[in-house]
């Protein structure tokens, strides 16, 4: 149906921008391409500015900002950029100036609505603009590969004319991620410089990674179409992982082939547009130089027994049991989009009341979603909460506030502020604190939360009561009692929802960190789809399933032992399904 993804049949640039959801495989498929391009003779740099980067076990050694020249591949150069760590500088530049001049809960203040992933994209962006932009570096190098592109959204902030004035610092017009720019006027031509290249159809090249799975698709639809309005028209599709074959009489390999083919078959109209190329399925994790080599060239199959000792790990049974017996009212599944936390959340709202607790299960996910996942309702009530529609209605609040008070050229800033990843978990955020007040009476399931950032940039004492104050007039009373209990580790747990892989195990982690920022207990981790207790026969799955077991032990040890391990099905999975 498609080409496989080989480096001799496309044309590529001198710029190379990998883009994807977390765990598709970009960091894989960008050093696969950087090694195969070096092996050529071509002097390549390979820069990662992704803050759940793995390049050093990638490459397995230590790499730095400044560049580290791969000893088995020389003519290869790699930079591991932490824009995590250059967020914390440029909060401090902002900041910094101000300490022992203002009250400290304005400081504070200040602080959080600098600590969203906003201000981490501008700090990659700044980043990666650095060599993007650099004269000797475009002469040193025959291509330099970026592993993570820049948003569309933050593409678009840099491009208006009010990101760069002083009205950021100023405004209270209650955008979610105020100041991202704050300071940055001298870079104002950097920046523009670096668009105009990420522009140019014959300097660079959009690789977006996918795998054959509905999400990761939408999701690559989602940034090929914001970036393409943006005039990053140089686009081409990699869908990474791909199973070529299956063994009959084997339900599982079986399975995921169909799987995998339906997900192709419905691939988003816009996606059928763009030259699509595909990666097979790996049974290895491509970690080592000998991995990355193979990855666009071939496959191997280790040929033991499965050692993993799966008496050290928990069921969902044990999770729901420990949940009932310690009385939890609140409970969230947390984890990045396609790791299976509505059927989860589902799976944990049926145990409890199979166990005779009322439960209000609860999510943003379409309503016909969860119901489908949800085939027993006795005692459980369910329902929706409509994020399009409250990002509607709260986008319109805040910007009938800003027109009477704006200019034209302010208003866009704020219209632009409020695509941000903040502004969505805001715009739920009300209807959500009068679903956690039922946990009065009963006990309240939702398979989605803000994150801590959102609700410590909610407490803040500058902007929470602003928040609330602008759409509501007062602080209701669900508000006001919705942190401290989610703070109370007695009544509220996180679980948190995972894959049994490097890039969803990291990203997961920060997660964890975000919430713990917030105050906000977890103690239970769920490693969702593995193979490794599945009884597949296919060989090459087999294998998949042993480069699993490191990323499971990972997980149990940092839960201290509070893992539970879910098999992968070929089905569509229903919440009744996990309790049997």
């Amino acid at each position: 149906m498609y080409k496989t993804f080989n480096l001799d049949n496309i044309e590529l640039t001198k710029y190379i921008f990998f883009t994807g959801k977390g765990g598709v495989g970009k960091t894989s498929t960008a050093c696969a391409t950087a090694v195969t391009l070096a092996d050529k003779g071509n002097k390549v740099l390979l820069i990662s500015t992704d803050p759940a980067s793995n390049l050093q076990d990638v490459f397995n050694r230590d790499l730095d900002n400044k560049g580290v020249t791969i000893s088995e591949v020389p003519n290869l150069v790699v930079i591991n950029l932490n824009p995590e760590e250059a967020a914390r500088e440029y909060r401090e530049s902002v900041v910094g100036p101000y300490r022992g001049k203002l009250p400290e809960t304005v400081i504070k203040n200040m602080e959080e609505q600098l600590s969203g992933s906003c201000t981490v994209e501008i700090a990659a962006f700044n980043e990666f603009s650095n060599f993007i932009t650099d004269e000797e570096t475009e002469k040193k190098y025959d291509y330099i590969i970026f592993d993570t592109a820049p948003t569309g959204h933050t593409l678009r902030m840099l491009q208006l004319p009010s990101a760069w004035s002083n009205f950021i610092s100023e405004s209270t017009h209650g955008a979610s991620c105020l100041g991202q720019l704050a300071g940055l006027e001298s870079k104002k031509e950097m920046y523009k410089n670096a668009v105009s290249t990420l522009s140019n159809k014959d300097k660079t090249k959009l690789i977006l990674v996918a795998r054959p799975e509905e999400t990761p698709l939408k999701e690559g639809e989602r940034a090929s179409l914001e970036l393409k309005e943006l005039g990053v028209n140089n686009q081409i599709l990699v869908i990474n992982g791909v199973l070529e074959g299956y063994t009959k009489g084997d339900a599982i390999s079986e399975g995921l082939y169909i799987k995998q083919q339906k997900a192709l078959e419905h691939i988003p109209e816009h996606l059928k547009t763009i030259e699509t190329f595909t990666i097979p399925l790996r049974s290895y994790n491509v970690i080592g130089i000998e991995n990355i080599r193979k990855m666009l060239k071939e496959d191997y199959i280790e040929e033991k027994e499965k050692p993993l000792e799966k008496e050290d790990l928990k069921g969902i049974h044990d999770l729901i049991d420990d949940l009932y017996i310690s009385n939890k009212r609140v409970i969230f599944t947390m984890g990045k989009g396609g790791v299976g936390k509505t059927t989860l959340a589902s799976a944990i709202a049926l145990g409890l009341s199979e166990r005779g607790v009322k439960v209000h299960l609860t999510t943003t996910d379409p309503a016909h979603h969860l119901a489908f996942t949800l085939d027993k309702k006795d005692n459980i009530e369910v329902s929706h909460i409509d994020e399009e529609l409250e990002l509607e209605k709260y986008k319109e609040e805040v910007l009938s506030k800003a027109r009477e008070e704006m200019s034209e050229d302010d208003i866009a800033y704020v219209e632009e502020d409020l695509r941000s990843p903040c502004t969505q978990e805001i715009a739920v955020f009300r209807g959500f604190s009068e679903l956690v007040e039922k946990a009065d009476s009963e006990v309240v399931v939702i398979d989605t939360a803000p994150t801590g950032h959102t609700l410590l940039l909610l407490d803040s004492t500058e902007s929470y009561h602003r928040e609330i104050e602008r759409s509501k007039g007062e602080v209701p009373e669900s508000v006001k009692k919705l942190l401290p209990r989610l703070r109370d580790k007695n009544e509220t747990e996180v679980v948190i929802v995972t894959l049994p892989e490097a890039t969803p195990f990291f990203e997961a982690k920060r997660l964890e960190e975000d919430l713990k920022r917030a105050g906000i207990n977890n103690k239970w981790w769920i490693i969702n789809s593995s193979l490794s207790i599945t009884e597949t026969k296919n060989p090459l799955l087999m294998t998949k399933a042993l480069e699993e077991e490191k990323w499971i032990k990972k997980i149990n040890d940092h839960s201290n032992g509070n893992t539970v391990l879910i098999p992968w099905s070929e089905k569509e999975v229903k919440g009744s399904m996990l309790l049997e």
